[in-house]
């Protein structure tokens, strides 16, 4: 008998839709690989398609786009909304490169799944338009669904009290087709101890220094070379840890970098070790996205010191209002003023660092991958 595909389609708009695709996949596969027939696919580079793989560059140079100017991104957030999801959607996967989504859905039916799985918006599209409708499930990696993430799907999933609260509000929802899941934090996070001094010596980093980490996302857009400079300067033990990402030339400026004597400073490119990164560190500082429930799991507090859009706005107040651990600091020098403040005296900081752990046990992919394979079950009656 054919086992049920199960298409688990990435897609590289940024690591805050990679990271949350690559946890449920390996858990689902781990849980009910033997029950279904999981599939993996980078879903445009895998195609070779020259349309789908310059639509997915797109993707990218938008999110770059709006980090350096973020009143772009902040516009583009606001018409999705003014328009709403349907418009929104066709303008956005269909309107700007229709070649691109009609060779998309060609591609997406040769792999011929029963149920597609998302973490990104543009895929669950792309599902929903096949002529054989598989079944869709969406994971939103954000604090609330933005008008294309509320295109439909038959199950979404989303990790945050007010996105759920939010979300059952409107018509569309209910408790039958979108669940509030724990956050999908990439499993090896689980694998890493939260003894910073071990980590520390595991690293190589001074052990006792009050350690920075400063991170602008994978693309390394942002304040990170402001906010080391004045950092750098301080003559107060700290370890600064500025990780670049694929911004190669931010990554050599920071490797030039002269630091004072009390100062450790450690540049890291693309850093395949954020999480122990972060494990090391006593407070991350950067801009507001997913990276802050990387922090938050380690028990880090955070200083959000900008976002690129209203999505990103609605992350800084999950993790500033709800969770309690963040504090929103636009200006690089008062950024850094308060990072040594809390270096100078740590009682100041342990209440957001309380509040982080306390929020340790929000994470983890188990709960949506059962979620998933419970709706499989429903859906079609041959898998047990």
């Amino acid at each position: 008998m054919r086992k049920i595909r199960v298409l688990f389609p990435y897609v590289e708009a940024g690591m805050g839709h990679i990271m949350p695709m690559k946890s449920i996949e390996e858990t689902f596969r781990k849980k009910y690989g033997d029950r279904v027939e999981v599939i993996s696919s980078n879903f445009f580079t895998d195609s070779g398609n020259r349309n789908m793989i310059e639509y997915e560059k797109m993707l990218a140079r938008q999110v770059k786009l709006y980090n350096k100017l973020p009143f772009i991104g902040f516009t583009g957030t606001a018409a999705c909304e003014f328009f709403g999801t349907t418009l929104s959607s066709f303008f956005s996967i269909r309107g700007l490169t229709p070649f691109a989504f009609k060779n998309s859905v060609e591609y997406m039916e040769k792999l011929k799944p029963d149920v597609v799985v998302s973490t990104h918006w543009v895929t669950n599209y792309y599902a929903n338009s096949l002529k054989n409708r598989p079944l869709t499930v969406m994971y939103c990696p954000d604090a609330k669904l933005n008008k294309l993430f509320e295109y439909k799907s038959d199950l979404t999933l989303i990790s945050t009290p007010s996105g759920y609260a939010d979300a059952i509000k409107k018509r569309k929802y209910s408790e039958e087709n979108i669940k509030e899941v724990p956050f999908l934090i990439r499993n090896e996070a689980f694998k890493i101890g939260l003894d910073k001094r071990e980590i520390r010596r595991k690293l190589g980093l001074p052990e006792d220094n009050f350690t920075v980490l400063i991170a602008e996302g994978g693309y390394g857009i942002g304040k990170i070379e402001n906010l080391t400079k004045r950092l750098a300067e301080k003559n107060i033990p700290l370890t600064v840890i500025p990780v670049c990402g694929t911004n190669e030339k931010l990554y050599r400026r920071m490797c030039e970098l002269k630091s004072s004597s009390a100062v450790t400073l450690k540049p890291y490119g693309f850093a395949d070790n954020i999480l122990e990164l972060h494990a090391a560190s006593d407070i991350f500082c950067g801009k507001s996205g997913n990276i802050l429930a990387e922090s938050t799991f380690f028990g880090n507090p955070a200083v959000i010191t900008h976002f690129a859009n209203s999505i990103e706005q609605s992350i800084a107040k999950h993790y500033i209002n709800t969770v309690g651990c963040a504090i929103k600091e636009f200006s690089p020098k008062k950024a850094a003023q308060l990072i040594c403040d809390f270096a100078q005296d740590k009682k100041d900081i342990t209440p957001y660092s309380k509040a982080a752990l306390r929020f340790h046990e929000h994470f983890g992919s188990s709960a949506a991958a059962d979620a998933v394979f419970e709706r499989i079950k429903e859906t079609f009656k041959e898998v047990s």
